[in-house]
């Protein structure tokens, strides 16, 4: 474990953790065998492709299911913990709103069911959209809709924001302006966040954390800035149209032939071909090698390995 690890454990300020961690339905696993953790104060995306057992997991952290295997744990506690519910928010993709009610209703509404609610916050959010408080939430604009939630999900003050696809309804205006609200705000109060997306551009950006999913499964998790630069891009010259042998001495994510060229990423495992061309991938690369790659080996970096707990089943 690093140092930034060892910090962070000692200090007991996990905002997430999960072990082995599971949800079966009728037709199979949603989520399987799933053990990570998110270090507080990050903004961690989770990626992963549609049926990847992104909204299932986030409904798991949420408390909105129960496990069928493993935990997961807010700050240290079960997320159905009653002193652990007023630390953590959910926004699902739908942001639910009572049409016929104000958004001044709304806010009071947040206000009598939360006791660390912080009006003047979700007012300043509201207003700096210019969302008047008098208009009744049905008669709001998209963009409106997902200020008024953002707001209500902020005014909770919590240690952990859990967001489900936001912003997928936006225009790029929008999401221009309410992913600086969500990252000025999470800043400002040291707000965990975990927010699942397909944006791997808007990815690149905003999150400092990545989780991968893919048929259910973690696939890749930890600081980008650690995960990242564990990756080459390789190009070269195949071998009688297959990817070069001396390829199999390194950590295959994912290579692709075309006509004379391959090219590859992969985890190095010692040197390199001096007759390939070496280029460091971006995190948008990265993400898109192990999505279109189901069969790598997973990889997760030191901050996102749970210490070992006792299985749980429902």
């Amino acid at each position: 474990m690093d140092d930034t690890s060892a910090s962070v454990a000692a200090s007991g300020r996990w905002a997430l953790e999960a072990h082995g961690l599971g949800r079966k339905y009728r037709r199979g696993w949603a989520l399987e065998d799933c053990s990570f953790r998110v270090p507080a104060g990050r903004i961690a995306a989770l990626v992963g492709p549609n049926g990847a057992g992104k909204s299932t997991l986030l409904a798991l952290a949420a408390g909105l299911l129960e496990p069928s295997a493993g935990e997961v744990r807010v700050f240290g506690a079960p997320v159905t913990a009653p002193a652990t519910m007023a630390r953590w928010a959910y926004l699902g993709q739908d942001k639910p709103l009572f049409k016929r009610f104000t958004v001044a209703e709304h806010l009071r509404m947040g206000r009598e069911l939360n006791p660390g609610w912080d009006q003047e916050a979700a007012e300043r959010i509201v207003r700096s959209g210019q969302v008047p408080l008098g208009a009744r939430a049905g008669d709001l604009s998209g963009g409106q809709r997902t200020r008024v939630a953002f707001a209500l999900a902020f005014g909770k003050r919590p240690g952990l924001l859990l967001l489900d696809e936001p912003m997928a309804d936006l225009d790029p205006v929008a999401r221009d302006e309410l992913g600086a609200l969500l990252l000025s705000e999470a800043a400002e109060h040291g707000t965990t966040v975990l927010m699942s997306s397909h944006l791997l551009n808007e990815i690149e950006h905003m999150c400092d954390y990545v989780l991968v999913l893919d048929g259910g499964r973690m696939r890749m998790a930890g600081e980008t800035d650690e995960l990242v630069p564990m990756h080459t891009l390789v190009s070269g010259v195949t071998a009688d149209g297959a990817p070069p042998a001396a390829l199999d001495a390194h950590t295959v994510v994912e290579v692709r032939t075309s006509g004379r060229h391959f090219s590859a990423l992969v985890r190095r495992e010692g040197p390199l071909d001096p007759a390939w061309q070496l280029s460091e991938p971006s995190t948008e690369e990265v993400l898109l090698a192990y999505l279109r790659s189901p069969g790598a080996p997973p990889l997760l970096s030191p901050t996102a390995v749970p210490h070992h707990r006792k299985e749980a089943r429902a």
